[in-house]
This record gives structure tokens, sequence and C-alpha cells, in this order.
């Protein structure tokens, strides 16, 4: 039995005992669900009450689960759809736990009161999910040092309260996303702080519309990516920016001088890129500590106002093609540390007189080629400095201890939380100064002190830069109270650093922890009594009691028993899906009517081994192949890819659906397969494809008004009868001209069930925990609401209607046809003064009488307030009419006597479905009979 189920019912058969149970019973589901897929969770994980019995790392308001915060805990496993139940979610921290992996499930998206999404430093894969946009009130999003892969999803342009975005150390492609009028970017974060991507494979230009003087980001990180183009000058624009990091692309051009406004800055590093032209004058950056150009191609003298700046420390820019005479002249503050200027072609330095501090690197210029230059202390690379920090003990001798164990600076032996410190833009370069180090372990004992953590002291070791720059730092926290941490102290420490809850001085800049896994738990007490004079009556009647609840819990297990077999009975017949898990591989299937369950091999067979020959289509979900049937009968065989569980709830829920209802102008399901991790779906086949490949020329389909009239009735009946005669209803939720399919007589079918919803009567009008649907379709009311019902597949219903009068995609070169239709309306002129954008295809020289009433139901369709719209059922009574009106037959099989082509073509070569954001299906087989429940 499935967990959840097994959770709910033992809430339920233990009545009295869980009566007062501090947990909502659907969250107790949930995180049985979630539980079912971890191992190594805290072993006070057991009951029926996490929130009633303090279970480790859970924290509830209300009998709500509103925090999960594990980390270090050391959880293996993936991370289920379960999630997505925990609807007053706040707080997700699974940071540091390495065996986490798989993908992200899409049910992320429906935790509509997260704040706070921690995932740093675990195993997670895959490509971050588009749902991810959903979450409005995310703050924090951290999901570093994981195994990410894909593009980076526009949608979190949506998250306009987002303070921290943190995806490095990922395997991201593609390029930086930007809006477009239709589409999210992350132009649109404008009180994000934090932009941090680097260590990916990201490409293709910055974007100039990236940035923008209304944000507030102080740290841009895009170090390590494959980047091209030139840096934008619109970065200038960003004066709250303390730290830039380019290095480690492929940018060229020249350094924009508008950098000299950001007046913020503290490091700027552009290393390791094509940068051609002379450095600009940076002098109005007066906070910058650090200008690091290495490895790039900049040429030209400095100017020696650079050196003036009274906060500069280090100017790195080696191997490039400087030229002239260094002067740093006689006003640089007094932090200046270093001027490493090797291999360049400088060929004179002008030393300033008086004491000098500065250490300068002109090592393989002109200059050092002179004679006489070699003694000079500038053309020499001096040693570096190979000592290190370690914390030393607080005037105390460190004890020798076990191997579990460690000495504290306090010369106490316990067992520390240990992890890497990883700092990605420092402002020093000496790691030997042992006065950062101190302030910096002083400024985290007072943090963890704040948040009355049980440490005893942090010890510090082993300093070193790695290959990306960044300034790594081993740490040990040590426990004040025994000699190990329990859970609690664990996660509590690792949110403190996961959440950027502590900040450290701000000479080391931007940070990321990465924790070791704790194995050496304090183990939680039982108390013992310390009574041995207990009272036997006590002893009696407990043991009665017991023996009796025993007796009436095996009575009402043999109940339970006989009332669950029946009941399986009579839910079998009712849901053939009750047994069904489509996240398993294989295992039991539903037995429907009128829709047959196919083997693996017999579908080999039918596409011969699913060749590319009979590939007709592909999306997100997977690919489309054609199939053909030993009848002779072709099929659109629509197959999962590997290890989809989004795939798998859509697969479910489109059988469930599709096995309920039946009609005409609904595509036909044929049949399905689950088995071998395999899930497909056998649809017939309809060969003229969508409707939006006919409204674009592409299918050879020549659409008149008396044909779109057809379609436009058909698809009408196939929705009202989802609306009013399924029983129990369905909103379809994607109503767009991809997901209507046409038939031999040009017959509309409405197809992809995959994002519709049954509606019970108790659940009209509720709201949802996620808007879905397409861009342009989208009912504006269901979006700001998050109400979802009928009249919201009317408005996408409406936006078709204007599509088969424009021949135009919903959103277009940033104009929204409802919109561009609503302005130019004239009811007082021809045709509504629609002229201008109205398809010649459909006939202008010819007589449309239904056209202005055909617009005027559109129009009504997509009014903003779904009160307002007409019911699908009027709808149809109304195309109907105008059918009518023209002199058509609205119960006609076509609109005329068969479907004629401008080309003369019904190959499969190629197919309208390719290239889809959704796949579509087609048909033509003999319908199924498989009736409404």
């Amino acid at each position: 039995m499935d967990v959840r189920v097994l959770a709910i019912l033992l809430v339920f058969l233990l009545g009295d005992s869980t009566g007062d149970a501090a947990t909502n019973p659907y969250d107790f589901s949930a995180i049985m669900g979630l539980k079912s897929d971890w191992q190594n969770t805290p072993p006070n994980w057991v009951g029926t009450d996490p929130c009633g019995n303090g279970w480790d790392g859970i924290h509830c308001t209300n009998s709500r689960i509103t925090s999960i915060t594990l980390s270090s805990m050391g959880l293996t496993g993936s991370l289920s759809g379960d999630i997505g139940q925990l609807s007053k979610l706040q707080i997700l921290d699974l940071s540091y736990n390495k065996g986490l992996t798989g993908s992200l499930p899409v049910q992320i998206g429906n935790l509509m009161k997260l704040t706070n999404l921690i995932l740093v430093g675990c195993g997670f894969s895959g490509q971050i999910p588009d749902s991810i946009g959903s979450l409005h009130n995310l703050v924090f999003l951290s999901l570093n040092s994981n195994e990410f892969s894909g593009l980076i999803p526009p949608t979190i342009g949506n998250l306009s309260r987002l303070y921290w975005l943190d995806l490095a150390d990922n395997q991201l492609t593609g390029s930086i996303p930007v809006s477009n009028g239709s589409n999210f970017g992350l132009d649109m974060l404008l009180h994000t702080k934090h932009f941090h991507f680097g260590q990916n494979q990201l490409s293709g230009t910055i974007p100039s519309q990236l940035f923008s003087s209304g944000m507030n980001l102080i740290h841009v990180l895009f170090d390590s990516n494959h980047l091209t183009g030139s840096i934008p000058s619109t970065l200038g624009l960003v004066q709250s920016l303390e730290v830039v990091r380019f290095d480690r692309n492929s940018l060229y051009g020249a350094v924009p001088a508008n950098l000299s406004n950001l007046t913020s800055v503290q490091e700027l590093l552009l290393s390791n890129n094509r940068l051609t032209g002379p450095l600009p004058n940076l002098a109005d950056m007066n906070n910058l500590n650090y200008l690091i150009l290495e490895r790039t191609q900049v040429r030209g003298e400095l100017p020696v106002i650079l050196f003036s700046i009274f906060s500069l420390q280090k100017v790195v820019l080696r191997n490039n093609q400087l030229n002239g005479t260094l002067d740093i002249g006689t006003s640089h503050g007094n932090q200046l540390q270093l001027i490493d200027l090797q291999t360049n072609f400088i060929d004179n330095f002008k030393q300033s007189t008086g004491v000098y501090s500065v250490k300068v690197i002109l090592v393989d210029n002109l200059v050092c080629e002179e004679t006489g230059a070699a003694g000079q202390s500038y053309c020499t690379i001096p040693q570096s400095n190979t000592s290190s920090y370690s914390t030393p003990p607080n005037n105390c001798i460190p004890p020798l201890c076990n191997s579990n164990q460690a000495s504290s600076p306090n010369c106490k032996c316990s067992s520390p939380y240990t992890g890497t410190l990883v700092f990605r833009s420092p402002s020093f370069s000496v790691l030997g100064n042992s006065t950062y180090f101190e302030s910096l372990a002083s400024s985290m004992m007072i943090s963890f002190q704040s948040n009355q953590l049980p440490v005893d002291s942090i010890s510090l070791s082993d300093p070193r830069k790695d290959s990306f720059d960044y300034l790594q730092l081993n740490i040990a926290v040590f426990p004040s109270e025994g000699v190990s941490f329990n859970r609690m102290s664990i996660y509590s420490i690792g949110f403190v650093l996961s959440n950027q809850t502590y900040k450290p001085p701000k000479l080391f800049g931007p940070f990321y922890f990465i924790a070791d896994q704790y194995t050496n738990f304090a183990e939680v007490q039982v108390p013992k009594t310390s009574k041995k004079s207990t009272n036997i009556g006590v002893i009696i009647g407990a043991a009665a009691g017991g023996f009796v609840l025993l007796m009436l819990l095996a009575l009402v297990g043999v109940y339970a028993f006989r009332q669950k077999k029946r009941a399986e009975k009579a839910t079998e017949q009712r849901n053939p899906f009750v047994n069904w898990d489509p996240k398993k591989s294989s295992g039991e299937v539903p037995q429907l009517r009128g829709a047959r369950c196919f083997s693996i091999e017999e579908l080999k067979k039918y596409t011969n081994n699913f060749s590319e020959d009979n590939e007709i289509g592909s999306g997100g979900y997977g690919k489309v192949y054609r199939g053909t049937l030993p009848t002779g009968t072709l099929v659109a065989i629509k197959r999962a890819q590997q290890g989809s569980m989004q795939g798998g709830f859509e697969f479910k829920n489109e059988i469930e659906l599709l096995s309920r209802v039946h009609h005409k102008n609904l595509v036909t399901l044929v049949g399905f397969c689950f088995e071998q991790s395999e899930q497909l779906l056998v649809y017939e086949f309809l060969p003229n494809g969508t409707l939006k490949e006919s409204l674009s020329g592409k299918s050879g389909i020549r659409l008149d008004w008396a044909r779109r009239l057809k379609v436009s009735i058909g698809a009408a009946r196939g929705l009202a009868y989802l609306h009013e005669l399924a029983n129990p209803p369905i909103i379809h939720r994607d109503i767009k001209s991809t997901n209507i399919l046409l038939d031999d007589h040009l017959n509309a079918k409405v197809a992809d069930f995959g994002l519709s919803k049954l509606v019970g009567e108790d659940e009209r009008g509720h709201v949802t925990t996620q808007v879905k649907g397409t861009m342009g379709y989208l009912d504006p009311e269901y979006y700001m609401t998050q109400q979802l019902t009928e009249k919201s597949d009317v408005y996408g219903f409406g936006v078709l209607m204007l599509e088969l009068l424009t021949a135009r995609r919903p959103i277009e070169r940033g104009r929204y046809i409802v919109r561009e239709v609503r302005v130019l309306m004239n009811k007082d002129k021809d045709l509504y003064n629609l002229q201008g954008i109205l398809d010649p295809a459909i006939g202008l020289g010819t007589s449309l009488k239904g056209l202005e009433r055909f617009v005027e139901l559109a129009m009504r369709c997509v009014e903003e307030s779904g009160a307002d719209r007409p019911t699908m059922g009027e709808v149809v009574k109304e195309i109907e009419n105008i059918m009518v009106f023209e002199g058509l037959n609205p119960k006609a099989e076509s609109a005329t006597a068969s479907a004629s082509y401008e080309e003369a073509s019904k190959g499969y070569s190629t197919h309208p479905y390719s290239n889809e954001d959704f796949l579509e299906y087609s048909g033509g087989f003999p319908p199924s009979r498989i009736e409404p429940q």
C-alpha cells in the first residue's frame, strides 16, 4: 500500500490516541511520503504526530508544517512530489546532504508560502523546473553546488521578492534569460541583491537588458562560464554593486568607461577574457580594493590617477599588452600592497620618493631588460609567503583525543562539526595575516551565540586559493555541551551558514559553506525512574489495560481487513487507478473498457523499434511515433522520457480523464503501456494535424470562413461536453490552437489532457496551488486569484476564436491579440474596423454575415471578469446560430463535402506536431466505447 494512504489510515484508525494530534493529517501523509524515499532520517521520526512529538527538523504552526530544516543529516534518496502537498511550508533546507539525488519535482512550484529554498551542497541533477517561478513569496533561493543542467528557467524572473539567487557550481547551459513581452527574465528581479552564476557552462552574450538603474544588485558573479560578446555598458547603471566577476569567460571588446560610476564596487575581476583597448579612468570607483584583469589583451599606459584610489589594495594586470611608463604617483593610499604587471611591454618605471612599501612586479617587461635592471626589486619575483594560519590554543595545552574527536581551541576533546568555507571575492591577498582570520572566527562566534547555539569555540585552518581564485578555509565548530552535537544543533548551525544568517567581515566578500557529514550525534538519553518500589497495582492495571487495548485493536484489525477487501472490490469497479502508482517503473495497471493495455514489445513492433523514420513529434514530455497496428490502422504513440516524473503524473492524469469521457470532438485514447520503466499512450491518428499548422499555412489546408466556423463549433462542443456532461466536470486548463486537432473532414477534436483537472461540486471556484496554462491563452482572473473555474477555459476559447479570425499568435512581437482587437474594434464601421488584422484566407471578398457576431462572442469570452463570460453551452448555441445565419448546417459532418488541399500531399515524412512545447495527437481510429461515469 502507498505509504501516504497508510499514513492517513493510521491517523484515523488509532482514533482516540490521535484525537489530540498536533499535525494536520494531510501534512503527515506528505511527510511520510517524503520519508519513504529517504534513508538516514532522524531516529525520532516515529509515530503519527511530527508536530506534537517534536520530530527533529520539523517546525509547525497551528498544526501545519511550516519548516523542514535537515542540514547535514546524511540523508540519501530523492525528493518526491509529496513535497508539493505541504501547502503551508515556508522554509525547506536540505543543504549538505550529498546523498540526495535525482531531479527536483515540478510539484515544488505548489509551495506558494515558501520563502527559503536551500539545497546547497546536495546531489540534485536534471533541469531546474519552470514551476519554481510560481513561488511568489520566495526570498532566498540557493541551489548552488549540485549537478543541475539545462537552461536557467526564465520564470525565475517572476520571483519579485527574491533577495538571494545562487545557482553557481552546477552544469547549467544556454543563454542568460531576459524578458521579451511574453516571457520572464532575470532583468525583472529589481529587488534581488545577489546574482551568483559562476562555475557553470552558460554561453551567448551578456544581454544589455540584463542590467538597469532600478536594480539593487550588490553581487554579480558570472565567472568561469562560456560567455562571449562585450561587457554591456548598462552594467554601469547598477550603482549598488560591490562585487563584479566576469573572469574566465570569452568576453571581448573594451572595458566600458562608465564602470567608473560604480562607486561602491570593492572587487572587479575581469581576468582570462579577450578584452582589448586601454583601461578607462576608474578613479571614481573610490571603494575599489581589488582590480584583477590578468590574461586579457588590454593595452596602453595605466593612468596614474588609478592609484589615487585610497582604498586600493591590489592591482593585477599581468599577461597583457600594457606599454609606456608605469607611474603610481605619490597620492596612493597606504592600503596599496601589490601591483603585479608581469609579462607586458612597459619600458619605464617612475618610482615615487620617500618610504616605499608597495610591492611592484615588472618581470618580463622591457624595463627589466635594461642594463643594471636585474638587481632591482621590481624585476624579481618575490618568494611566495608559504606561512599558513591555524587557530592557536587559548593559553592551554591540547590533550590527546580519541580518533573521532579533536582538541578545541579551549583544549577540550569533542566531535566538531566540520566543513569548508568558500569566499568568492576576498579583498585581501596575504593569507598569513592572522588578524583577518581572528576577526572572522570572532564574528562567527558572536553570530552563533546570538542565535543561542551550543558552540564552545571555532577553529579555522589551512587558508588557500583554488583555481577559481576563491579563498577556501577549513572550519571546525566545537560543542559546548558534552562531546557531540545533537541533531537540532547541527541543522541549526547549518541553517545559519546556508541561509546567510551569518555575515562575515566585508573584506571576505560573498561566501558559501560546504559541510562534511556529521555522524557522531549525541545520543538521546531516555529518563530512567529512580524508584524501585513501583506500585504493583499500577503495574497490574497497566498490564490489564494493555491486554484489553490489544484485544480491541485485534478486533478492529479483523473488521478493517474485511471492510478493506469489500471496499477494494467496489473501488476497483469505480476507480481502476486506486492501486496504480505511475512513479514506479512497472506494476499494477488500470483495466479500462475500450482502452487496451499494450506490451512494450507490441509497440516496438508497431513502430519498427521506435525508429527515427517513425518519429513524428517531440516535446517536453517525450516523443511521438507513428505506429501501424496489425489491422493496418495508424496510431500516434506518445512515449515519455525515461525517468520523467512530470510525465508520470501527466500520464496517469490523461488516462484517467480520457477513460471517463467519450465524445466525437475529443481525441480518443486507444490504449497505453506501463512496464519496464516505460510510459506510453496510444491515440487515434489525425492526419490533418493541429489547427495552428492549418492557420499558419504549413499543412497546405485552406481554411475559409465556413471551415473556421466548423472548427470552432467542434472545439466548442468538445469543451462544453467536458464542462457540462462529464461527471465530475473537467476543466481543460490549456486550450490553444496546438491542442485542437483536425480529422479527415476537418472536424475539430480537443487534445492534450495532461494539465486537465476534475472538479467536484465542492471544488468549483477553488483556489489552486499552482497556475497552469499557456501565456496568451491564460485567464487573467485565474492568474491573479488562482481560482480555477470553467470560465478559465472559456477565456482560452475566446482567444482561440480571435486566432481563427486573424491567424495570429496570441502574443506576437509584444502585441496581445485581445488588447489589439479591443482597441481597433468599432461597431459603427464595416467588419467592426478589423479588416487590417483579419486573415485574408477567410475570404474577405465573400459574404461574411456572421463575422461581426462571431467577434462579439469572442470578446464576451475574453471579458476580464469570469462572471461576465458565457458558458461553453451558450457559446455552442451562439456559434450554431451564426452558422444558420450564414446558411450553413451546424449538424453537417464537414463544412464542405471533403477537405481540399492547396498542395496535394498526405505524406508522413514530417509532422505538424514537431517542435511544439506540448505534444499533440492525431486521430482517425475507431472510437473506444468508454462512457462517462
